[in-house]
């Protein structure tokens, strides 16, 4: 078992990773469609939040803690 400070530690990269491209996202989208409003906008970063970890193992990049 890791110790939660090497939890964090191979996570964070990720999650800022995971941040931006939420940003990212919501800024590409409402520059094409114009005003989003809240519950389309929760359901594209849940999307985003529950589709990256998938995408990162599939690539190969994931950190330790999200190998199964």
């Amino acid at each position: 078992m890791t110790s939660t400070t090497e939890k964090v530690r191979q996570l964070a990269p990720h999650w800022a990773v995971m941040f931006v491209v939420m940003f990212v996202a919501l800024a590409l989208v409402e520059r094409v469609v114009g005003g989003l409003g809240l519950a389309a906008s929760l359901v594209l970063v849940l999307a985003i939040a529950f589709a990256y970890p998938f995408a990162v193992r599939a690539l190969g990049v994931a950190p330790a803690v999200w190998q199964r």
